[in-house]
């Protein structure tokens, strides 16, 4: 319905239409400058990646020694740091104004140093301790290997879940068998041997103090010890408490 009146609502369309064709022609490279300037493009990529990439960088103001008010922005300041006793307070005290349940776990977060000489560093590894303060009354199944008769009737009489001799080979290997830790005497290490590659870890050795003669000292540690394990080379994530 406009397009009779084009001409008079708008004088100058009609010639701005006619021109836009000619403006574009005219805008257009040559095309010798063509190979030239993809030559060019390829030389400056780099330096075009790089500069995108100091672009991308944030700026950060430095941090401030304090916070002045209760709502601040954390990553303007460092991270509090508090002695333990402070901390176990705190966490208290948020569960009570949380109203969260009185018993849930207390867990640490430990960053090891696994660096030695020459660029070497430790590999990581998993062990057991004996917590003086027990916060659960869950005890974890040990196996107790053993061809002593004498032997045999001291780990039944400290709470070994297993007890016995190269007859338990078989049922290990098939699952028929599992607990959470294996001990063993060093008179019946020989024998078991198949065990190695299905043990692994969990496989007696003194290094975990899971091989040796004190049956009974093998079996508080195993049945009642915290078992740890290095994640992501260096860092130690367990519980350790109740709140």
């Amino acid at each position: 319905a406009l397009t009779p009146l084009r001409g008079c609502v708008f004088p100058q369309l009609d010639q701005r239409l006619a021109t836009a064709p000619a403006l574009v022609r005219a805008a257009q490279p040559a095309r010798p400058y063509a190979a030239a300037a993809k030559t060019a493009r390829k030389g400056s990529q780099k330096t075009k990646q790089e500069e995108t990439k100091k672009k991308l960088v944030t700026k950060r103001w430095p941090l401030m020694s304090k916070p002045v008010d209760d709502v601040y922005l954390t990553w303007y300041y460092e991270r509090p740091s508090y002695d333990v006793e402070e901390a176990v307070g705190m966490l208290k005290k948020f569960q009570e104004l949380d109203f969260t349940y009185p018993k849930q776990h207390v867990y640490i977060n430990v960053t090891l140093d696994m660096a030695l000489q020459k660029k070497k560093k430790v590999d990581p590894f998993a062990s057991t301790v004996l917590l003086p303060y027990r916060f659960t009354d869950e005890m974890n199944k040990v196996l107790v290997f053993t061809e002593n008769e004498q032997e045999a009737e001291i780990a039944r009489e400290n709470g070994a879940a297993v007890v016995g001799g190269v007859e338990l080979i078989k049922w290990i290997l098939e699952d028929e068998i599992q607990v959470d830790f294996y001990v063993a005497v060093p008179a019946i290490m020989p024998k078991l041997i198949p065990l190695r590659n299905k043990l692994r870890r969990k496989y007696p050795s003194t290094k975990r103090n899971s091989l040796g003669h004190d049956i009974p000292k093998m079996l508080q540690l195993f049945r009642e010890g915290l078992e740890y394990m290095v994640q992501d080379e260096r860092l130690i994530k367990t519980r350790i408490a109740r709140v």
